[in-house]
């Protein structure tokens, strides 16, 4: 049984589920994709994956099931390889868990204006008060949002704040993987 606190909707859910999962995986993990398909849908047209899954004894009936797909490709950046994604219909939805650093707001004034790529990578790195952070993005394929994002440094299934415009950005480029 999962220690995922109970949330409102399933979508919240599954975000919380991945990240429960990734958490047990540690720190300093590549991105992880998962499609994300009606749990009771699951039931009924995959048995034997739903068993393999340990779905067969589940009473709820308004679930998202994670499944995890294939590693994502060293070396390609994470826009491009999004790009290169289309999903079958019996995927309902899709989600994404990414590790970065990140600056609080206060820190934005002080970026330098002519760094891009990889030397504002290293500038990032290298300030003191850089997070790191592990970010959890669903989206739906009828556009529903959530993601979950916790800080290494409090790292805690208490201290995930979660949220459907926390990584609008990358809800985004989940989402375009929907479009025809």
């Amino acid at each position: 049984m999962s220690n995922t606190p109970m949330a409102a909707n399933p979508l919240t859910r599954a975000v919380l589920e991945i990240d429960e999962y990734v958490s047990g995986l540690g720190w300093d993990q590549p991105a992880r994709l998962f499609a994300l398909v009606d749990t009771a849908r699951l039931r009924v047209r995959e048995p034997a994956l739903a068993a393999q899954l340990g779905l067969e004894g589940e009473s709820e009936t308004a679930g998202l099931t994670p499944i995890e797909q294939e590693e994502i490709p060293a070396g390609k950046p994470l826009d491009e390889f999004l790009g290169t994604i289309a999903w079958p219909d019996a995927v309902a939805g899709c989600a994404l868990t990414v590790e970065r650093l990140m600056l609080p707001p206060s820190a934005e004034a002080q970026v330098p204006k002519d760094l891009s790529g990889a030397r504002l990578t290293a500038w990032v790195a290298g300030h003191p008060e850089r997070q790191e952070v592990r970010m959890t993005v669903a989206v739906l394929r009828g556009g529903g949002r959530d993601a979950a994002v916790r800080l290494r440094e409090k790292d805690s299934p208490t201290e995930v704040l979660t949220g459907p415009a926390l990584v609008p950005g990358l809800a985004d480029a989940l989402a375009a993987t929907f479009e025809d």
